[in-house]
């Protein structure tokens, strides 16, 4: 969601103490950035993935001892779930205990994590103070253990390319929507793919994996969060002629987790990031930041001739 909409939504709701439609918390209240951290909330235990014959479910926390139950007949998404046989239904952590009953708990890794960067690729990010100054304009941030902050953007700027990243989105049980671990990545610096807790959701074009305004994801591949998921990007930048018309849409195939969630002409850009709609010329890689603690790691793009 664009920054400066999403701001001036979230001003207002705090200020009031509530939203017309599902309410979202103000940026702060009940957010864990770590594994560690989250291990003090007892629901963090319970959400996560179950997956039993021709069965999968996702339980995802929504605080104090409540869940949103999401069943699915065949599997879980991406992994033979029958998308359209999707249930949702809510319960408290016994409702939970007894649904789950004779499921094996799994906990998915992305085949592409720990990727290592190819012959020709520009590393961006790999934990160093080093590949922090020299790739990203000030502001750029990292932890004390090697992580990249939401909020940066690349000094270079790249045409057609292919990208992989890593990113960690919080643990936000009491948020909801756009309040709930939002960042996203700019193709570009022109598209944005969003980043955000969209666990057990729907998969709409503003979750994760959606080209924001533009597409929603084929499939809604969003990990549990404070999961590691991967991006893996095939782009190729839009065509102009010498007085800048464009001549040919960008495309884009995207995978979220192992999974092609996009292959498709991106028909416009996005707002909120470096570059305001489609113009000729190379653009950053862009981190968006909502004031939530997304974390990147194993950034790398392959610049195509």
């Amino acid at each position: 969601m664009p920054r400066n909409a999403f701001a001036r939504l979230l001003t207002a709701a705090c200020l009031c103490g509530f939203l017309i439609a599902a309410p979202a918390r103000c940026p702060g209240a009940d957010t864990y950035a770590t594994p560690e951290e989250a291990a003090k909330d007892a629901d963090f235990a319970v959400q996560g993935e179950y997956r039993g014959e021709n069965r999968g479910i996702q339980i995802v926390a929504l605080g104090d001892g409540k869940f949103s139950i999401v069943e699915f007949e065949g599997g879980l998404p991406g992994g033979g779930g029958n998308l359209a046989s999707r249930k949702v239904t809510e319960g408290d952590t016994a409702k939970v205990k007894e649904t789950v009953k004779g499921l094996d708990r799994v906990d998915r890794r992305s085949p592409s994590l720990g990727a290592k960067p190819p012959e020709g690729a520009i590393v961006l990010f790999d934990g160093t103070k080093e590949s922090l100054d020299k790739n990203w304009k000030p502001g750029a941030k990292m932890t004390d253990d090697g992580l990249l902050t939401q909020g940066c953007t690349s000094k270079e700027g790249f045409q057609s390319y292919t990208f992989h990243v890593e990113f960690r989105l919080p643990y936000m049980p009491k948020a909801r929507g756009q309040a709930r671990g939002n960042s996203g990545y700019y193709i570009q610096g022109r598209y944005e793919c969003q980043m955000l807790d969209s666990f057990g959701l729907e998969g709409l074009d503003n979750e994760c994996g959606g080209i924001y305004s533009i597409s929603k994801p084929d499939v809604n591949m969003c990990f549990p969060p404070l999961s590691w998921q991967s991006y893996d990007v095939d782009y190729t930048a839009a065509q102009f002629d010498d007085s800048g018309k464009k001549m040919k849409n960008s495309h884009v195939v995207v995978k979220h987790n192992g999974v092609v969630i996009h292959d498709r002409d991106l028909t416009k850009g996005t707002p909120g990031g470096p570059i305001n709609g489609e113009i000729p010329g190379p653009g950053p890689v862009y981190f968006q930041d909502h004031g939530n603690p997304v974390r990147y790691r194993n950034i790398w793009i392959v610049p195509k001739s």
